[in-house]
């Protein structure tokens, strides 16, 4: 009878046995490990984002009285031709990512495959991306100085030294040579992941593929491109919004000198050159708003561009089962 009534007793605990509890000890290592970094991400981020945000209002400087003034320092960025146009300068740039796109996806869907020597090529074009881009922009500055490293390897191909033009200074081809800076730095980033994607596609689709017919351009027009859509937008969202953002290349090579500067380098003379907080934080808005529009755009264009690849990869999918059953089979009768 005493047993069958102390089974019978609910095993309830205490807010504070609980919390001894295994459960109670799971539950706050979790809330300890989401409160920390989310602390540090709103103090360190979204405050001081905030706080930039309310200065966008005001005509102010560090250190002084604030003007409450609207909507005025929006207004400025379009209207001011050192803003404006340093807008205008980054399509230098996204051109240059494109560039940088394509010779990535190039060299990686070759280096994917056997390659003699493909190993230390890929660790030579990823070496850049780890260098600084302080560093990388003092060699570049070095590299297009006049009569240095680049002029001399032009004139061993045969060109005059007078004939050349100044890499830095002259305003048809100064911005271009920051660009290619740019491409030479970070295209083996892009390549990398390139590679870690096709290297993920299946093998025995490219033997099918020769099955059909198919020669390399189709393989990587049907096979390659769809399969690895994913990185192909990754890479060119996040190279799109990096040349909006540019700051390394011209604000060190030329510090923004003979029109090279970009949007930054504009944003970091008005802020703390001329002491302008308020129209700076009012142009770090406006480009987060055009990176943002931007990102949504490229994902549009690239549901757009891929939706016929995903029909097709459906519709083909019965097809390329049944060579890939004719393959398995051949092998088998071997």
């Amino acid at each position: 009878m005493t047993a069958t009534t102390r089974s019978a007793k609910p095993a309830g605990r205490t807010f504070g046995q609980w919390l001894k509890s295994r459960d109670g000890q799971k539950v706050l290592v979790m809330i300890a490990f989401m409160i920390i970094p989310l602390a540090l991400l709103f103090t360190f981020t979204y405050l001081p984002f905030a706080e930039m945000f309310g200065f966008s209002f005001y005509d102010m400087k560090y250190i002084g009285t604030r003007k409450f003034v609207g909507m005025k320092n929006y207004i400025k960025v379009f209207q001011r031709d050192d803003c404006f146009g340093a807008l205008k300068l980054s399509l230098y740039y996204m051109a240059g990512s494109v560039v940088q796109l394509v010779l990535a996806l190039y060299l990686a869907t070759i280096l994917s495959f056997k390659v003699k020597g493909g190993s230390i090529f890929k660790g030579f074009m990823f070496f850049p991306f780890l260098v600084n881009g302080i560093a990388i922009g003092f060699i570049f500055k070095f590299f297009y100085t006049r009569g240095f490293v680049f002029d001399t390897v032009l004139q061993w191909c045969g060109f005059q030294l007078d004939n050349l033009p100044y890499w830095l200074r002259d305003k048809r081809i100064n911005n271009i040579s920051l660009v290619a800076t740019s491409v030479w730095r970070y295209f083996g980033q892009n390549m990398v992941l390139f590679i870690g994607a096709i290297m993920s596609v299946d093998s025995e689709l490219y033997e099918a593929a020769m099955l059909d017919g198919a020669n390399k351009f189709q393989q990587f027009k049907y096979i390659i491109m769809p399969s690895i859509k994913t990185i192909i937008t990754l890479n060119v969202i996040l190279s799109i919004t990096g040349s909006l953002s540019a700051f390394e290349p011209p604000y060190v090579i030329t510090d923004g000198a003979n029109g090279t500067g970009t949007y930054f380098v504009v944003m970091n003379e008005i802020a703390h050159t001329q002491q302008k907080v308020g129209l700076a934080s009012a142009m770090a808005i406006v480009l987060l708003l055009i990176i943002f529009a931007a990102t949504i755009l490229q994902k549009l264009f690239f549901k757009y561009v891929f939706k016929n690849a995903e029909d097709e990869d459906l519709n083909a999918a019965a097809k390329r089962d049944k060579k890939l059953a004719k393959l398995a089979a051949r092998k088998a009768g071997r």
